[in-house]
Formats: structure tokens, C-alpha cells, sequence
């Protein structure tokens, strides 16, 4: 075990040690009083939301207004006093702007809570924080923090941000991976689910009724499959007929 588990291990370790420098992070966390696994995280705005909401405020100036948002640290780069996170949502990315002066100030039950998310966060994490809207000097939008908690503390490190995930094989195989890593994964899966629902809304409000057939199991589970046969047929020459009429 190595003596510094705020010490990532270098590119060419094994997922096992990196794993095994993560989980000695948690036990640093648990040892602080804090749960590496929160529960729950009340949230006010989306990094969408603040992004549009905001997209005319100029560079250096702060709007005194608290949101609290969460989401997974994408990069972090460390200035010692001051450090920047970029936290993804569902809907996008916002930069953390971290000044140890305030956090200190502002998270007195936690002792050295500023060096204490410095060193024990890595890249993959979900981080819920509570802070001002600021643009920095060089037109960044920020949420200037006040407040952090580490609500999940990832385990193995995410694809290299330049290169990604570009292994078709494990892009199938890992999916859980290529959602957080590519935008155009996470709007694919999200538009498949809204062009699901809609067929299923509007099907319903036809009146058709929704049966699932047990097509990948070897034997059936009761004998009315038979009597509701019809309907299914019914059911499904209809969605294609409803499809034909609305988008040919």
C-alpha cells in the first residue's frame, strides 16, 4: 500500500493498482467523518441551464446568487490556492472555480477542507457543490464554490481525454463508459428513449394495448399468449402503419 493515497499512480499502472490507490482514498474519507457514497444531493439548476442563463455576463464579474449543482469531475487542474474542476451533468459542463480562502471559510467542520478535496477527488468522481455564478478574467463560467460534498467516490480512472474511447469492442461492451465519455452516445440514447415513449403515448392514446411476448424464452408461461396472439399482431401491424402515416 503506498504511504500517499492522494498520489494517483502514473499511466502505465494497472487498473488494479490505480483501484487499489482509490479505495485506500476512501478509507481517508471515511476516516474524516464522511461518507464517500451520499445519498442524496439537492440540486437547483442544471450546467445547461446556468450556461444559457448566464451566457451575457461579462468577464470578472459575480452574480451573488447560490446554486447548487452535481455532477461527475471530467479534469482537474491544481494551482495550489486555487484549482479548477470541470463537473458534466445530464446536460453539459460547468467549470468550478475553487479558492481555498473561501472554502475554508465557508467549511469550518471540515478541517483543511480545501487540500482535503484536492487530494482525495480524482477524475470519474460525482461531486455536489454550492456556490455564486462568476465569469473569470479570461471568460470562463464558473460556479465560484463555497461548499463541496463528494457523493461518489469512483474507482478506476476514466478513457484519456484526448484520445477517449475509440475501441468499438469495449464502446459495446462498456456502454456505462462510452455514456459518460461521448456527448453523441448520451444524445442518441436520449432521443431512442423520447421516440420510444412517443410511439408508446401515442399508441396508447389510440387505445392499443401493450403486450410483451417471451420471444428469448424457450417455452411459454401460460396459455393465454395464445388467446392475446391477435392482439399482438394487431398491436404490431398498427405501430408500423402509424409510423408509415407520420414520418414517410
Amino acid at each position: 500500500m503506498s504511504s500517499d493515497p492522494s498520489q494517483e499512480p502514473q499511466q502505465n499502472s494497472t487498473l488494479e493498482e490505480i483501484r487499489a490507490t482509490r479505495l485506500e482514498k476512501v478509507e481517508q474519507i471515511k476516516k474524516l467523518g464522511l461518507n464517500p457514497y451520499e445519498y442524496k444531493w439537492e440540486t437547483t439548476h442544471r450546467a445547461k441551464d446556468l450556461q444559457e442563463k448566464y451566457v451575457d455576463l461579462a468577464n470578472g464579474e459575480e452574480v451573488n446568487i447560490e446554486v447548487s449543482v452535481a455532477g461527475r469531475i471530467m479534469a482537474r487542474r491544481n494551482m495550489g490556492k486555487l484549482s479548477f474542476f470541470n463537473l458534466q451533468d445530464e446536460t453539459g459542463t460547468i467549470q468550478l472555480y475553487l479558492e481555498k480562502k473561501k472554502i475554508q471559510a465557508t467549511m469550518t467542520g471540515i478541517e483543511n477542507a480545501f487540500n482535503t478535496l484536492i487530494k482525495l477527488s480524482d477524475t470519474g468522481d460525482i461531486l455536489g457543490v454550492k456556490g455564486t455564478i462568476k465569469r473569470t478574467e479570461k471568460g470562463e463560467l464558473s460556479i465560484y464554490v463555497g461548499e463541496y460534498s463528494l457523493l461518489t467516490k469512483s474507482l478506476l480512472p476514466l478513457p484519456d481525454k484526448w484520445h477517449g474511447l475509440t475501441d468499438t469492442e469495449k464502446r459495446y461492451r462498456q456502454r456505462y463508459v462510452d455514456l459518460i465519455v461521448n456527448p453523441d452516445a448520451r444524445q442518441t440514447f436520449r432521443r431512442r428513449a423520447q421516440i420510444t415513449a412517443s410511439i408508446r403515448r401515442y399508441l396508447e392514446q389510440q387505445g392499443f394495448l401493450e403486450i410483451e411476448t417471451p420471444v428469448l424464452q424457450s417455452e411459454a408461461g401460460a396459455q393465454t399468449h395464445v388467446h392475446l396472439l391477435p392482439i399482438t399482431i394487431l398491436w404490431t401491424w398498427n405501430c408500423i402503419c402509424a409510423l408509415l402515416q407520420n414520418y414517410i
